[in-house]
């Protein structure tokens, strides 16, 4: 890579600190980063949750579909329930569960909700019609997997465990960056993270941003959310923050 691509930091939008584990993972990779979280994390109100898991032992799956739901529900629940099974949307969000102690039962090949309910499809049986599944999401959750879990057959239980929203950017200093077009890739953890940018920055900033950038999406379900606003978007070639990081440089060597 050329000293002047190099020179062009990458945008991580996703809610994490300056030296979060994606800023890690890019600056090892000897890019320079800009923090502009788009998105952050706040508590819910967890009434809901809490007395869904006082029960949890009636549900025959809980299903995880981000790391912060993980969390949500294992510091309320330390140990796995027994005789209630553990699905994960991906490798990202099973690792995590592994960590804290917990089995995973199903992970599909793709992290997607798509590929979540396809695997759940695949072996579904007659005789799992009815059973109750709980889906701790976030409250900005798309209905994908609850209303196909429920097409299978299943009484889906979904509660808030985690609110998205918002974060405040300095969105002064982004269009400066984006005036002078020195950004050289902008990373994407979520549907709600593009949103979330476009609407800080304004729609023209946002479009003159990535008509410069490369736009870099972890997942299928985030890269629609792009295509749907008219820009071009790789995919990461795993659904992972390592993933991410490996596929932008990827593309910014391509650009050289």
């Amino acid at each position: 890579m050329s000293a002047s691509a190099m020179a062009k930091p990458v945008v991580v939008t996703r809610a994490e600190g300056s030296d979060g584990p994606l800023s890690r993972e890019l600056r090892g990779m000897g890019l320079s980063v800009l923090s502009w979280p788009a998105v952050r994390v706040a508590e819910a109100d967890l009434t809901a949750l809490t007395a869904a898991l006082a029960g949890v032992e009636s549900f025959g799956w809980i299903v995880f579909a981000s790391r912060h739901a993980v969390a949500a529900v294992v510091e309320r629940l330390p140990a796995a329930p027994r005789g209630v099974r553990i699905a994960a949307v991906g490798q990202a969000t099973a690792q995590v569960l592994r960590q804290r102690g917990w089995p995973v039962h199903l992970v599909p090949e793709e992290a997607s909700a798509a590929a979540l309910l396809a695997a759940f499809a695949a072996q579904w049986t007659p005789g799992d019609g009815g059973v109750r599944i709980l889906y701790p999401a976030s409250s900005r959750a798309l209905p994908t997997i609850a209303a196909g879990l429920t097409q299978l057959g299943a009484q889906v239980t979904q509660v808030e465990a985690y609110r998205t929203e918002g974060a405040g950017l300095d969105v002064s200093a982004c269009r400066t960056w984006i005036a002078r077009g020195a950004i050289g890739a902008v990373t994407f953890a979520s549907p709600s993270a593009v949103s979330e940018l476009a609407e800080a920055l304004g729609e023209e900033d946002f479009q003159r941003l990535l008509s410069d950038a490369a736009a870099v999406a972890i997942g299928r379900t985030t890269a629609r959310e792009l295509a749907a606003r008219g820009h071009a978007v790789t995919v990461a070639e795993s659904a992972t923050l390592h993933g991410l990081a490996l596929t932008t440089l990827r593309v910014l060597q391509a650009r050289v």
